[in-house]
């Protein structure tokens, strides 16, 4: 009967003919989660073997800690009997990593201890000795005049609709200290990232018409705060990846990216999340041929791989607590530690391949492009500033699925006016979410569909007057008790 299986909590050692690589898997299991067990007399593969315990057995495990294990570690050491072969159990915890096994450190990865390189320790140690002062929360030199009010109430209305702030919009002073972004007059750095106008790092995009970046299509820049960055970098790929047009019979047409929206998204509000602020590089947004590159400076977290996240095995580890929580207020993200996870599901949902690449000096989420893409129904769009999409290309279709001009005519939106005549308006995608939520809910209130669509209030207030100017809907009763009917 096996006892169970090594993990990066658990190490089974055959005997205390191997006492130093438990010694090891003690110091890299320490730093990478403060504590777990060894046991001595059983194979790796979890079948109890036994193990010779005489006088001095414990004694010497103990000696071996404490001689060659820094800082000091006090185990708990026991004989464990398991399907009556007798074994021994160290039971271990600490908190002042990192823990040096024979002058080294290690850190475990799955069921493997490995040694941390003098780049990796260096990593490590700013890591822990920065989590109660991360370079987001510490104090800038900027004062409250640097903010930029506009970008500060529009944050601050998202977030109220969203109903994850409470208090209301007073002034600039009494919403930052609200949200822990003042120390001493003056701004924290996720203050200066998120509500200054001044471009402090900017956002690299380009296009390659190739694999390699050989031949640039187009290159671009652009400044401003973290989450205009990241509308940007959004619109960019969305404006550059191909959409296919399927008709189902409906007066809509359902427009597919080739790589799912949602995971992209995911991938860039991530890649500022986590990013190193004290890094000189940019973060990028690359499109080649073949794939689509979300890449952010800052290291993966020493000893982790980016599977521990999908799995949902480990909890996450916050570069930048105060960015990824003001993400949050807005619904940027939803929850910390599932963004790796999300991307995952979304791509294996949609069928589209993507990796998860460690580099020296950073993190690419890599999306690539589905074979077959290229064909002639497929087009581009263009997104605004608003979000709003408009198709840019001529549509063309399988010869089954236009068969006639009757066909080619229900691709546009015919209304009836008061005077009886047929016109033709544009709905864009914006507009088209709008009114499949009200066919859902007649009752919903302006305030809840800025919410559903994640927008500021005036700019629903815009898409309901376009929408009513056009003709498609109309307000019935009160602002309060009435309801939407679609014409």
């Amino acid at each position: 009967m096996r006892v169970g299986k090594e993990n990066e909590k658990l190490e089974f050692k055959k005997s205390t003919s191997e006492l130093r690589e438990g010694v090891i898997s003690i110091a890299a299991i320490l730093n990478k989660h403060g504590g777990g067990e060894l046991y001595f007399g059983v194979h790796n593969n979890g079948m109890p073997l036994g193990q010779m315990i005489g006088e001095s057995t414990l004694r010497d495990i103990s000696q071996a800690v404490s001689n060659h294990l820094e800082p000091k570690v006090y185990p708990k050491i026991a004989e464990a009997v398991i399907e009556n072969k007798r074994c021994i159990c160290v039971a271990f915890t600490g908190d002042k990593a990192p823990y040096f096994a024979y002058g080294r450190a290690y850190i475990r990865v799955a069921d493997e201890d490995k040694q941390m390189s003098a780049a990796e320790l260096e990593a490590y140690i700013i890591r822990k000795n920065s989590v109660a002062n991360t370079w987001d929360s510490q104090t800038s030199d900027k004062t409250i005049d640097y903010i930029d009010e506009s970008v500060l109430k529009e944050y601050h209305e998202y977030a109220h609709q969203a109903g994850r702030i409470a208090f209301p919009y007073t002034t600039k002073e009494d919403v930052l200290t609200r949200l822990n972004m003042l120390k001493e007059g003056k701004l924290k750095n996720a203050a200066v990232m998120l509500f200054c106008g001044e471009p402090l790092m900017e956002l690299q995009m380009a296009i390659f018409a190739t694999t390699e970046r050989l031949t640039f299509n187009d290159i671009n820049r652009e400044g401003g705060s973290v989450r205009h960055q990241a509308a940007v970098a959004e619109r960019y790929v969305r404006n550059n990846i191909r959409w296919r047009v399927v008709f189902d019979g409906s007066l809509q047409r359902n427009e597919i990216p080739e790589i799912p929206v949602d995971a992209l998204r995911e991938a860039i509000i991530n890649s500022y999340c986590h990013r190193d602020y004290k890094s000189s590089q940019n973060n990028e947004v690359v499109i080649y041929s073949n794939r689509v590159e979300i890449y952010n400076p800052g290291a993966f977290p020493s000893g982790y791989t980016p599977q521990d996240f999908i799995e949902g095995v480990e909890p996450s580890v916050k570069r930048n607590p105060l960015i990824a929580q003001l993400m949050y207020y807005v619904k940027d993200i939803e929850s910390f530690g599932t963004g790796l996870k999300r991307i995952s599901d979304e791509c294996e949902a949609a069928g589209v391949k993507v990796e998860f690449h460690i580099r020296k000096r950073g993190f690419a989420v890599i999306f690539y492009r589905p074979e077959g893409h290229n064909g002639d129904n497929y087009s581009r769009k263009d997104v605004t500033n608003d979000g709003d999409d408009v198709i840019k290309d001529v549509i063309k279709d399988d010869s089954d699925a236009i068969s006639n001009v009757n066909d080619i005519e229900n691709m546009k939106l015919n209304i009836i006016t008061t005077s009886d005549v047929a016109i033709n308006v544009v709905i864009t995608e914006r507009e088209k979410q709008v009114i499949r939520i009200i066919s859902e809910n007649k009752s919903i209130t302006a305030d809840r569909l800025a919410v559903e669509l994640r927008v500021a209030q005036r700019t629903i207030q815009r898409y309901l007057k376009a929408l009513q100017d056009k003709n498609v809907i109309t307000r019935a009763g009160s602002r309060k008790t009435g309801h939407w009917e679609l014409k």
